[in-house]
């Protein structure tokens, strides 16, 4: 516990630099990108091949199975916390390092 009080602004420095590092990383690194993907533009590149391949003939389409929607909106949820966390964390980051620079009353 004296090595903590002894150093109490050195680590509570790191911490919020560490944390706030963490947090950017994190959040714009990390996290996926609003952008569509190669693979999804050619699966619809070759989709839109194989429909005028076939022409007008008629195919009944497959439903999508109903644990589709459930996935999607678990990945919509994983995407949300992992947003949410990782802007507790840099402000986490942002606070310990703010709280480091304040002058401490000696009251001994």
């Amino acid at each position: 516990m004296e090595f903590f009080l002894k150093h109490q602004k050195v680590i509570l420095r790191s911490f919020g630099a560490f944390l706030l590092i963490v947090g950017f990383v994190i959040n714009f690194w990390v996290t996926p990108q609003k952008a569509v993907s190669t693979n999804a533009v050619a699966l619809a590149n070759v989709k839109r091949m194989e429909a005028s391949v076939q022409g007008g003939t008629s195919k009944k389409v497959s439903k999508e199975p109903a644990v589709a929607h459930i996935s999607k909106a678990l990945k919509a949820t994983r995407a949300k916390q992992m947003k949410y966390m990782t802007i507790i964390a840099m402000v986490l980051g942002a606070v310990f390092l703010a709280y480091s620079f304040f002058k401490k009353d000696e009251e001994e």
